[in-house]
């Protein structure tokens, strides 16, 4: 039987989600400054622990289809916890790590463990929340999100240099202890009385077909594939993938049930937000390289210059109910959108001597736009979607939102390493110029997304947006 959430327990399930998510985001971002430092402690190249990022990456898209059904077979609670144990042992792991072998192994556990925490978190919440009340659930939740990416480089550059990079995993620890605490006594379990069997097949398929897109995605803009082999790496990924379409299309109980896609709301929030985090999903890797190689700044400084969009993020939480509720999902999402696209070309006009109130005033834009952005579109995807499917939907919401952030990172290095050519990174003036470029590519690219959100209809998400209002002005 499904749990029945308490007050309690809708009090303190966002602060629990959040803190996962934000431990998880984190995580993810602060190895990547971490790396000389391992590189030197494990007596290894540092391009040779490239792995250590890609792993988690590979990890992450893998198991993240088979969370929704391990929550419907064991209880939300119980895999909750059990992936918070797994993320927290494999941290320790990684910072007893005595060489790259085992560095990777332990990330690709971690990486499993993050795989089970944010969908069954956010199936959790969307299960307690009526929809009158999911809006503010998943606006509070959604700002780790944004912060973790952010502050995650600059918080890698002050432990580094301040303590060692195994700290870094040791801090999840503490996060992590309160969290089991919390999710113990707060968080219900919902579970179903006869779930279904898990699609094999489709796992393998689905898996196989993801974990070889991704890698690519990691391994190509490094020039390590010759054309030819890319070429049929990337034919028997899409072959893969494309046999589970075949396959999930006659399965009774398939691992991923693209039947959902037949839901307009559900339908448009996944695709038009798969190319919208495209777009915003190559920021957090450009623009260090802009503010440290382009500009020069020391990396603490550029660390601070990206902290106003989580500012902003925060900010925006405090309204984007009102602001959906006044003009509804389709308006803001399209003209929001727009609005994104605006922001992240205007770093194109960032360069040496550009004042540093003008790139703040730009970072606050982005956050601004940015959560409001998220806010709508984890929002809208439930909003047709019944309690039966809930599971089914977060776990490719959750999926999608994955692939889309291999495809920002790959689309960002991409386009600059094609403006940059054969010149030196050392080069500021050409390094800009190209980062210029990439910068006005994805903003394009978030543009021509807006497209899909006016395939909305006025009244879409009026069960999420309007409510509360409407309970408001009946008396309720």
């Amino acid at each position: 039987m499904n749990a029945i959430a308490t007050a309690s327990a809708k009090r303190y399930l966002p602060w629990v989600v959040a803190t996962t998510l934000f431990m998880e985001q984190l995580d993810s971002t602060v190895v990547n400054t971490a790396i000389p430092a391992m590189a030197a402690s494990l007596n290894v190249t540092p391009l040779s622990l490239k792995a250590v990022v890609t792993s988690y990456i590979l990890s992450l898209a893998v198991s993240i289809p088979v969370s929704g059904w391990m929550a419907d077979r064991f209880g939300t609670r119980r895999v909750f916890m059990t992936a918070i144990a797994i993320f927290t042992i494999a941290s320790v792991l990684c910072g007893l790590s005595v060489n790259s072998p085992m560095l990777v192994a332990s990330r690709l556990l971690q990486g499993f463990g993050a795989a089970m925490m944010m969908p069954v978190g956010r199936l959790t919440i969307v299960r307690t929340f009526p929809k009158n009340e999911l809006l503010a659930a998943m606006n509070f939740v959604i700002i780790p999100a944004l912060i973790g990416p952010l502050l995650g480089p600059t918080i890698g550059g002050l432990i580094v240099h301040w303590m060692t990079w195994r700290d870094i995993f040791f801090i999840n620890v503490p996060v992590a202890l309160v969290a089991l605490f919390l999710a113990n006594k707060h968080m219900p379990d919902y579970r179903e009385d006869n779930p279904r069997p898990l699609d094999f097949v489709g796992l393998v398929l689905f898996g196989t077909g993801i974990a070889l897109l991704s890698w690519l995605l990691e391994v190509f803009g490094e020039h390590k594939l010759d054309v030819t082999s890319a070429s049929v790496l990337l034919f028997i990924s899409c072959a893969l993938l494309a046999a589970y379409v075949w396959h999930a299309q006659d399965a009774e109980f398939p691992l991923l049930r693209l039947a959902l896609f037949k839901i307009r709301t559900f339908r448009v929030s996944v695709a038009g937000g798969f190319v919208t985090r495209i777009g915003v999903g190559g920021l957090p890797f450009l623009l260090p390289l802009l503010y440290q190689l382009g500009l020069g700044l020391p990396a603490w400084q550029s660390g601070l210059l990206m902290m106003p969009s989580a500012a902003a993020a925060m900010g925006m939480k405090a309204i984007a109910s009102r602001v959906l509720g006044r003009f509804g999902y389709r308006q803001v999402l399209t003209v929001n959108t727009l609005l994104i696209g605006v922001t992240i070309s205007m770093f194109t006009f960032v360069q040496q001597g550009t004042p540093l109130y003008v790139i703040v005033a730009i970072s606050l834009c982005l956050g601004f736009f940015n959560s409001l952005q998220f806010s709508s579109m984890n929002t809208i995807a439930y909003a047709d979607v019944d309690g039966t499917n809930s599971s089914m939907a977060s776990t490719i919401a959750s999926s999608m939102q994955q692939l889309s952030a291999s495809f920002g990172l790959a689309a960002g290095s991409l386009i600059t390493g094609w403006f940059l050519g054969d010149l030196p990174q050392s080069n500021r003036v050409a390094l800009t110029s190209a980062l210029h470029h990439a910068f006005l590519a994805l903003a394009v690219l978030t543009v021509l997304s807006s497209f899909t959100f006016w395939t909305l209809r006025k009244t879409d998400g009026e069960a999420i947006s309007h409510a509360k209002q409407r309970d408001e002005e009946s008396g309720d």
